[in-house]
């Protein structure tokens, strides 16, 4: 018998009363997995080569720009951000450069400089922070803000650099302020304005609260200005703040492989890249999602959490005996579809992924016969109620190494 429609099968709240996409312009993505998540005080800064196979894995992902450091840090940014950028027009790569910038001239000259080398455009991101509490602390008062964006602003226009201008804790910065600022940098050519969730303070009430003043000041200008979305992760709602930025009128959200980054880390792209693929928000090619992740991982030194979504070892997996037999009578049907929905809210196929059934305390004895027949043991009379014996008395799984030790074992 042929399997009901798919929409027989799953009832979709999350569309229920939507009656149109969540973006009504393409939707852009932007990595900060080699600068912002570069800050994550256990990141290990990996050697050019890593750096240059994440970029060409975040090029095939479809995301549009990159981050590529800071070369006002120093030497070797200097060096590594002239390699990716060179590396972008060696391989005629689609992904375009970004590179971040505090408001002084020590930090843009070098852009503007790599530029020049490479011959490739570089959108420069000036950042200057812009709430209350940071003004108190560093004395600096809303005349000086002014001046430091504007003559940032000014030389990336004398060196035909596009300007993103980046304004720190913009969740927490007052009205009056962004608007001097925002109107100040605009008339004077800056192309982006980038929201930043810098210590992740935002609700989602605050992320479109703060889109739509800003998307509202934009408007009155007459301007053509892109708004971008920057968000952390310290209260948890990173990704979901990300996804709420682009219906509420973001045209980039930014994020970071893995999540890694200051603290508790940035966005996770990879998180949101999969989450817009689900909703059909995007049609990018997403198989080398975990190779991108996996590089960024291994490069970086940066365990991936077990319960990960999509990438932990445990994504996948189960060992309860109602869950597997029902992945399981899935399987014996020959419907891969079915398989991968029954008991996952992530298709595991359509990233390159599989469904893997494991023995253990709360396992049936349908997980033994699973487990024996994907390894192609025969199951001679009595060895699966033997390991389901043996699993029912242990307090975890079996790993494959303890099942193959049972059925040695086995008279």
């Amino acid at each position: 018998m042929a399997r009901p429609d798919e929409s027989e099968l799953i009832y979709d709240w999350n569309t229920r009363r939507r009656r149109w996409k969540l973006a009504e312009r393409p939707i852009e993505f932007h990595d900060e997995t080699l600068r912002d998540g570069l800050q994550g005080p256990s990141i290990v800064d990996p050697p050019i080569e890593a750096k240059l196979r994440i970029l060409e894995l975040a090029d095939a992902l479809g995301i549009h720009s990159s981050d590529v450091g800071l070369p006002g840090a120093g030497p070797r940014a200097v060096e590594d951000v002239t390699a990716l950028c060179q590396h972008i027009v060696d391989q005629k790569l689609s992904i375009r450069p970004t590179c971040a910038a505090r408001t002084h001239i020590n930090d843009l000259k070098p852009i503007a400089e790599i530029s020049q080398k490479v011959g490739l455009p570089i959108e420069v991101m000036c950042f200057l922070g812009t709430s209350p509490i940071r003004s108190y602390a560093e004395a600096w008062d809303q005349e000086r803000l002014i001046k430091l964006s504007i003559e940032a602003v000014e030389f990336c226009n004398r060196e035909n650099l596009p300007v993103n201008f980046v304004t720190e804790d913009t969740v927490r910065s007052r009205p009056a302020t962004l608007h001097a600022i925002f109107t100040a940098v605009i008339e004077r050519g800056a192309q982006r304005l980038t929201l930043c969730d810098t210590v992740g303070h935002a609700t989602p009430d605050g992320v479109n609260n703060l889109i739509q003043w800003t998307r509202n000041l934009i408007e009155g200008t007459g301007r053509d200005v892109k708004i971008d979305w920057h968000g952390h992760n310290d209260r948890g709602l990173g990704v979901v703040n990300s996804i709420y930025a682009i219906e509420c009128g973001a045209d980039r959200v930014h994020g970071t492989a893995l999540g890694i980054g200051e603290r508790v880390g940035n966005a996770a792209l990879d998180q949101i890249l999969l989450n817009f693929k689900l909703l059909g928000e995007i049609d990018n090619d997403l198989t080398k999602l975990t190779l991108w992740c996996h590089a960024v991982s291994q490069a970086m030194h940066w365990d991936i959490p077990r319960n990960y979504p999509l990438l932990g070892d445990d994504a996948f997996r189960t060992a309860t005996g109602v869950h597997a037999a029902a992945v399981i009578k899935a399987h014996r049907k020959g419907d891969d579809w079915l398989a991968d929905r029954i008991y996952s809210g992530v298709p595991a196929g359509l990233f390159g992924k599989r469904q893997v059934i494991e023995i253990g305390h709360m396992s049936g004895l349908s997980n033994v016969l699973q487990w024996l027949e994907v390894r192609h043991i025969e199951p001679r009379e009595g060895l699966a109620e033997s390991i389901l014996e043996a699993a029912k008395r242990r307090n975890r799984v079996l790993s494959s190494e303890e099942v193959h030790d049972l059925i040695a074992e086995f008279p």
